[in-house]
């Protein structure tokens, strides 16, 4: 259970991160919406699958989602990084 839960502990805050840089790097504001919106739905059905496949207790099963749900969100965190390195994108 400790590297689900170190695995948690990276991602997640990797998902605030691309979730608190996408508007910088995104020209319209309901293009900014609905890029959320896609990354949580899609974190929220992968983690669920992920849950459910994971383990027996809720605690495993709770992990398991917040790594799911980080996951997704490690490339575009990844990609608004390099972007925010490079000088890309609105202060």
């Amino acid at each position: 259970m400790l590297p689900l839960m170190l695995l948690a502990a990276i991602l997640l805050p990797l998902a605030g991160y691309a979730q608190y840089r996408l508007p910088r790097h995104t020209a319209r504001r309901s293009n900014v919406l609905a890029t959320r919106a896609l990354l949580v739905a899609v974190g929220i059905a992968f983690g669920y699958v992920i849950a459910a496949t994971y383990g027996t207790d809720y605690a495993s099963r709770l992990l398991a989602f917040l790594a799911g749900f980080g996951a997704v969100h490690l490339p575009a965190a990844v990609i608004l990084f390099v972007k925010r390195a490079r000088g890309e994108g609105r202060s």
